[in-house]
């Protein structure tokens, strides 16, 4: 399949693989995974239906993509929220998690379906392994400062992470009420914050 003469002059130096991705971040952003095809993400980029295929073999290829672009977007959120808080940064991580959801719930469905799956795919282990690497470090630097009690931070991650994640998939599916949702996220951090805290 031959490309169309616009295409050939719109895209240089692997810009069209950066269209794409982008198209299709906007696209899953506005309806969701399912939403994101192939035929629709060369629609918006302006290319024919084959030009995809030329960088990513299928659709789940391009989903991987965009789900690096999601991890890489929420790791900028995260930090912000750690800046922001002034606090102990497992509550700032933990509510940073939950509110990324909120605002986010397209790209939590599209992370959810590649990250809390019994396989993590390769293509996404460097950037997983990076944010796991950044929790542990936080962890480890509020039992420091007495923020939390010494313990296994592996496991006080984990823990944390089973939390944020349930809270933020009852949110997104509707069974805590949108309106409260963050207020309701907090205190039950809070709550959780009161068995792994330093009493003093």
């Amino acid at each position: 399949m031959t490309e169309r003469p616009a295409e050939r002059g719109s895209y240089h130096h692997g810009a069209l693989p950066e269209a794409l991705v982008a198209a299709a971040f906007a696209l899953l952003d506005e309806e969701g995974p399912a939403k994101v095809t192939m035929r629709e993400v060369a629609r918006r980029a302006g290319v024919s239906a084959g030009a995809p295929f030329r960088h990513f073999p299928d659709r789940q290829a391009l989903l991987t993509e965009v789900a690096d672009r999601v991890l890489a977007d929420f790791e900028r959120w995260q930090l912000a929220e750690i800046e922001r808080s002034g606090g102990p940064a497992m509550k700032a991580l933990g509510l940073g998690f939950i509110r990324y959801a909120i605002r986010h719930p397209y790209r939590f469905e599209l992370v959810r379906s590649r990250v809390f799956t019994a396989s993590r795919q390769p293509e996404l282990r460097e950037r997983l392994s990076g944010i796991d690497e950044a929790l542990i470090e936080f962890i480890v630097a509020d039992q420091e400062a007495g923020r939390l009690r010494p313990g296994d931070p592996a496991l006080v991650g984990l823990a944390g992470q089973a939390l944020v994640y349930g809270l933020a998939q009852m949110i997104v599916d509707g069974y805590l009420p949108a309106e409260k949702a963050e207020e309701l996220a907090e205190q039950v951090v809070d709550t959780f914050g009161q068995g792994v805290g330093n009493r003093r």
